[in-house]
Formats: structure tokens, C-alpha cells, sequence
């Protein structure tokens, strides 16, 4: 064979090479196309499940959705958002624990390759909130505020992660305080210790000691809520039971008496907010 014959069978089978790798190509990018166009259509058939109510036959397209591609955050997102959205707060089948640990893991699927994504981090912030209610548990209760810390550090100019803070610490001073004032009437059968009353000298020490820090946290988180937004007559209602378990720390009647009345104008404050949203017009889009 001369070498022209050589040369002409060489750059033909380059040229074959080179159509095969082409052709390749178009099969995987088209069906990788492909699937991320069905993603998408599953995608917004769920979300129209979703808010239809549907959450069973959504949950499954969101599924497949993230199944044909995984890059597709919606699809994920709207995958938890279902699972926790169908998760029933205190109910204690099996099932309904699994599906509340499904919402956790799938938002926390999303955290591990978008860190900051602040979707996930509120949702999972609220569904351990709502886990850790019934039964009670103390260290769902602080994971979920660890969430709450993480939206705030990302972006503090949100009002919602600081209400859901003071939230969180209410619950559990709360909790504490119910305690603590049922052990000292088994204790004390014949003293009399009403939810209202002062708290003996003996067990406010204890009390001090497991809640004060936390009680100044929640005030703190609260009171930044307000100053973000001044019409938040939610997070003045927490404000004000926060408040009176602040009063439950107070060495003296007066002490206790000014945080009181400043917990009493907070009610009467929040009451002339909701009614004024009430008697507002409501705007239609």
C-alpha cells in the first residue's frame, strides 16, 4: 500500500471515530435531556397535586422527579415540604414517625450540597419542632432552635427565625416551671402553690439556675423580632409569656410586679394589632 492510500485509510478512520464519539454524545446528552425535561413536567404535576391536597400522588411525582434529576432543588424541596406538611404533630403511629424523619432526610439531602439554603434549614427547624412536642423531648426542642441560629446567622434580617427562638425557649422554661412547681406540692401537700404565685426562695434558686440564661435568650430573640417588625403581634404575645416566666426569677414583689404589668401592656398591644388586621381590607392579587 503507497503512502497516499495509507493516509486516505488513516484520516478515514479518524473521521469514523470521530462520528461514533458525536454520535455518542447525542444519545446520552438526549436522553439526559430528556430526562430533566420530564423532571420538570413531574416536577409541576406534582406541585398542582400539592396544592390540590393531593400530597400522596405528589410525593410520588417528586419522587421520580428527583430520581430523573437530582440536580433539580425544587423537586427535592417540594419532596420534604409533602412529607412534612403530611406528618401529623403528636399522632405516634410508626408510620407518622417515619414520615417526619423522611421530611428530615431529604431536607438534609438539600443541606448537604447547598449548605446555606435557608428553605431547608426552616424546614427542618420546624418539623423537629413539631416532633419534639409528643412525647416530649428536650433535644429535639434544641436542635430545632440550632436551625432557627443558623437561618440568623445567614441572614439576620429575618424576623421569623428570632420568633421561633423565643418560641422554643418559652416551651421549655415553661415546661420547667411546671415542673418544678409540681414537685415542690408533692413535697409541700399542705402549702398551697398556685401556677400564679411567687416561687418559694428554694425553688427559684433551681429554677434559676436551669432557665435564666435561656428566659434572656428568648426576651432577647423576641424583642428583635418586634424591632424588625413592629407589627408582630405574635411575637409579642411570646414576648409577654416570656415574661412572666422571667417574673418567676424576680427577687422582690416589685421586680416581679414591673414585669408583669410589661407583659400585661404587651397583651393589650398585640389585641389592638390583630384587630386593626382584621378590620383591614383584604387585597386581592
Amino acid at each position: 500500500m503507497n503512502i497516499v492510500a495509507r493516509f486516505r485509510r488513516f484520516h478515514t478512520n479518524e473521521k469514523s471515530v470521530a462520528l461514533l464519539s458525536v454520535a455518542i454524545f447525542v444519545v446520552v446528552f438526549g436522553a439526559s435531556g430528556c430526562d430533566k425535561l420530564k423532571a420538570r413536567d413531574l416536577l409541576n404535576k406534582g406541585v398542582a397535586s400539592y396544592r390540590d391536597g393531593k400530597y400522596d400522588a405528589s410525593i410520588e411525582d417528586f419522587k421520580e422527579a428527583k430520581s430523573l434529576d437530582p440536580t433539580l432543588t425544587n423537586a427535592r424541596l417540594y419532596l420534604a415540604t409533602a412529607y412534612a406538611t403530611i406528618y401529623i404533630p403528636g399522632a405516634p403511629s410508626d408510620e407518622n414517625i417515619r414520615t417526619g424523619e423522611q421530611a428530615i432526610k431529604e431536607f438534609q439531602e438539600i443541606l448537604a450540597d447547598e449548605p446555606n439554603n435557608l428553605t431547608a434549614i426552616d424546614g427542618i427547624g420546624s418539623i423537629l419542632y413539631n416532633m419534639a412536642g409528643t412525647p416530649y423531648t428536650r433535644a429535639r426542642f434544641d436542635e430545632s432552635k440550632s436551625y432557627h441560629l443558623k437561618h440568623i446567622a445567614l441572614k439576620p434580617e429575618d424576623p421569623d427565625p428570632y420568633y421561633w427562638v423565643g418560641v422554643i425557649d418559652w416551651t421549655l422554661a415553661y415546661r420547667s416551671d411546671l415542673e418544678m412547681r409540681g414537685k415542690y406540692r408533692l413535697a409541700h401537700p399542705t402549702k398551697p402553690l398556685k401556677d400564679e404565685d411567687p416561687m418559694p426562695p428554694e425553688v427559684r434558686d433551681d429554677y434559676i439556675k436551669e432557665n435564666s440564661q435561656m428566659i434572656d435568650e428568648g426576651i432577647e430573640k423576641l424583642r428583635k423580632a418586634i424591632e424588625l417588625r413592629p407589627d408582630y403581634d405574635d411575637a409579642m404575645a411570646y414576648l409577654n409569656l416570656l415574661l412572666r416566666r422571667k417574673a418567676d426569677e424576680a427577687m422582690t414583689p416589685d421586680e416581679r410586679a414591673s414585669l408583669l404589668k410589661e407583659a400585661d401592656d404587651l397583651v393589650e398591644k398585640a389585641k389592638e394589632i390583630k384587630q386593626k388586621k382584621m378590620a383591614a381590607p383584604v387585597k386581592v392579587s
